[in-house]
């Protein structure tokens, strides 16, 4: 069994002051990066939907990249290509296989933390 990846320097970032951010409409991207590690907050104001929001920065059909993630607050609704749907609220935890649409349910700003797909995440 090969041993899990490990880190080998202490470090303490905040994503407050990030090392990137991106800002497609209604999407806010923040960024910190570590060794071999990045961690994203996502912010997504009401009214936001991948399909308009992000789709004309990547210019892709559906959002191709896989999320892992924890919602801090709001919530957002997932569309996969085969029509399964789910909803992410504040508190849970997430995985989203490629190939899916999204958009932020209600009138508060979904945020989450990402720990798969930040280092790419709304980048053309």
């Amino acid at each position: 069994m090969t041993a899990p990846v490990g880190v080998t320097t202490f470090q303490v970032k905040s994503h407050d002051s990030p090392d990137e951010v991106r800002t497609p409409d209604k999407t806010r991207v923040e960024v910190v990066q570590f060794e071999r590690f990045t961690i994203g907050r996502f912010r997504f104001a009401p009214g936001w939907r991948w399909s308009e929001c992000v789709k004309p920065v990547v210019k892709t059909d559906q959002c191709q990249l896989s999320h892992v993630g924890y919602a801090v607050s709001g919530s957002i609704k997932v569309r996969m290509k085969d029509g399964t749907e789910k909803i992410i609220s504040a508190g849970e935890s997430y995985t989203i296989p490629p190939g899916h649409d999204a958009w932020v349910e209600g009138d508060q700003a979904f945020v989450g933390i990402e720990v798969m797909s930040a280092d790419v995440y709304a980048k053309p």
